[in-house]
């Protein structure tokens, strides 16, 4: 398990049965963690666009006296010094965004330094056939980018990137087919179509591993396996350079469960050599 302050602060948010609106802060302060500890209450309700009442319900619901009280908590698992910040003054608002990813990219890092839960992932993904992948919306990207690939070493890949009244059938056809496990990217704004198909899948049997932005995303209560990976907010739309990567890892995670992946890679690699697919 990582020790990362991001890391502890979601260990102490665990357990707990939160409301929508405090697994917003939950996710606001795991995203800050480090500068967390020296806002006030009003200055975390301001951040995480909540009302200043929610962030002291919030921290009674952790078990602690008030909000005080879980800041000087907050202060014990946080680096003991404010971050130094003065040099993000010099960047412009482009080059911020890029850092702001820098910055996902580096908790996926730390969260990554116990490989367990994607190794895990990976087996139940690769013990999987068919293979259905989820991802609607801004997720669907990362859905058929995990599904293109994944192709290549797994027999039976099958991409369920558009929602609808087909979606239910697409499930079922999948799970009568011989289904075991569902791969879903769930990404901010969580469309409740992703919500209504984690549903239907667990009800079908299926295990849902979800790629998502945080522990505390809607789609959290409906997967039995969600991996966290933190989306850039610093421009109009959000980055996903994190999910991405994580997907990939996934990827190398079932690949390595898979004991035929090799040689399905060289086998396609010879037919596309034979067919001049590629340009050298």
């Amino acid at each position: 398990m990582s020790d990362s302050p991001a890391a502890r602060l979601q260990q102490l948010f665990e357990g707990h049965r939160l409301t929508p609106t405090q697994r917003r802060i939950a996710h606001c302060m795991v995203r800050g963690a480090a500068e967390v500890p020296f806002l006030s209450s009003v200055e975390l309700a301001e951040l995480a666009g909540v009302s200043q009442p929610s962030v002291t319900r919030f921290a009674v619901a952790l078990g602690f006296d008030g909000y005080p009280a879980l800041r000087r908590h907050l202060r014990e698992v946080a680096p003991a010094e404010r971050p130094d910040t003065a040099h993000e003054d010099a960047y412009n608002e482009y080059q911020q965004a890029v850092q702001g990813e820098i910055e996902n990219l580096r908790q996926l890092a730390e969260m990554l330094a116990d490989p367990s839960p994607v190794q895990e992932a990976g087996r139940v993904l690769a013990a999987s056939t068919p293979l259905p992948v989820l991802g609607l919306r801004a997720a669907s990207s990362q859905a058929r980018g995990f599904a293109y690939f994944a192709a290549k070493v797994h027999p039976d890949v099958r991409l369920l990137d558009e929602g609808g009244s087909m979606m239910e059938d697409r499930i079922d056809a999948a799970v009568a087919a011989g289904a075991s496990a569902l791969l879903c990217f769930a990404l901010p704004r969580h469309p409740r179509e992703v919500v209504e198909a984690l549903e239907r899948s667990r009800r079908a049997g299926l295990t849902v591993v979800t790629v998502a932005d945080s522990a505390f995303a809607p789609v959290a209560r409906h997967s039995d396996l969600l991996i966290p990976a933190p989306v850039g907010t610093g421009l109009a739309f959000d980055t996903a350079c994190a999910p991405m990567l994580l997907g990939r890892v996934l990827l190398e995670a079932m690949a390595d469960a898979l004991p035929d992946a090799q040689a399905r890679l060289e086998a396609f690699d010879a037919r596309a050599a034979a067919r001049g697919l590629f340009v050298e």
